[in-house]
């Protein structure tokens, strides 16, 4: 009787503290707050332009207001996606499909640079990216231990918030399509802060501003509706978060050779990579999809 109690105690609490017309309030009041340790980061603390070669401290921040915030909501881990079951298998599909698409994208990008009689080789060692170009060439131990670290906490705060949090907030009242697409715009955004320093520091003029804006934010909201079509059919984060993991260090580390510069054709291999594993990842969904409403 006192279980039978309790638990419904937990469940009047639980309505009263996700409230479905707030919806909006809490996701944004979240986004805000991660916005702004994000911008003081990027503007004032730089330290992606320190030894670190990486903006972390933010994301850990983020990794924190979730957390808090999913405690005040009662949202368990597991209910955003941070599940054990399956832990393996997920990260293993997560990285496998990463892994095959930038394959074929590296394997485009040295045919076209062959061609251009430019190739050189393939070389391992660490950057920072930017939307200039990557800075820093750093083939010391510590740095791959850094850039693989600041790439764990960057993927377990993005795919958290954003799919974890925001995605399990919004499917409360909107059902999977509307949810994914106002969590990925969020995540297309969250990528303007780069772009817009670049301009701030003179490093970019009006129009580049402009084209760099519309490039990551455009092709980062599709990254997100990908991942959240991963996180749908796996039923957690992991898949998304190894393939996030793969998308971001690999492009940090390695890199092709021309003779005449480093990573000339780089912006064509990511669009490679990620156009391919939008592809297998909606027609993966679908096929499930159909598969579900057959049943």
């Amino acid at each position: 009787m006192v279980s039978k109690i309790s638990l419904k105690i937990v469940t009047i609490d639980m309505e009263k503290n996700i409230n479905k017309n707030k919806i909006w309030i809490y996701v944004l009041t979240v986004y805000f707050i991660c916005f702004c340790f994000r911008f003081l980061e990027y503007f004032l603390i730089r330290t992606d332009s320190t030894f670190f070669g990486e903006a972390f401290i933010h994301k850990l921040l983020g990794i924190i207001v979730l957390f808090v915030t999913a405690g005040f909501l009662y949202i368990t881990p597991g209910e955003m996606g941070f599940l054990r079951s399956k832990f393996s298998k997920n990260l293993l599909r997560g990285f496998l499909l990463g892994l095959f698409c930038y394959f074929l994208a590296y394997t485009v990008e040295i045919i076209i640079v062959q061609n251009l009689g430019e190739f050189d080789k393939l070389s391992l060692f660490v950057t920072s990216y930017s939307v200039n170009g990557n800075l820093g060439n750093h083939t010391e131990a510590i740095f791959f231990i850094i850039c693989i670290f600041g790439n764990i906490i960057n993927v377990v705060m993005e795919e958290g918030v954003f799919r974890g949090l925001f995605q399990n907030l919004f499917e409360r009242r909107y059902s999977f399509w509307p949810s994914a697409i106002f969590a990925s715009l969020l995540f297309g955004l969250w990528h303007c802060v780069g772009p817009i320093r670049s301009f701030t520091d003179g490093d970019s003029n009006r129009m580049q501003l402009i084209m760099n804006l519309l490039i990551l934010i455009g092709s980062s909201t599709l990254i997100g509706l990908k991942y959240a079509m991963l996180s749908k059919i796996t039923g957690s984060l992991y898949a998304g978060m190894a393939d996030h993991f793969v998308n971001n260090t690999i492009i940090n580390i390695l890199h092709v050779v021309s003779i005449s510069e480093i990573d000339q054709l780089q912006t064509i291999r990511i669009s490679i990579a990620q156009t391919v594993s939008f592809i297998i990842v909606f027609i993966v969904y679908y096929s499930k999809t159909i598969n579900g409403c057959k049943k």
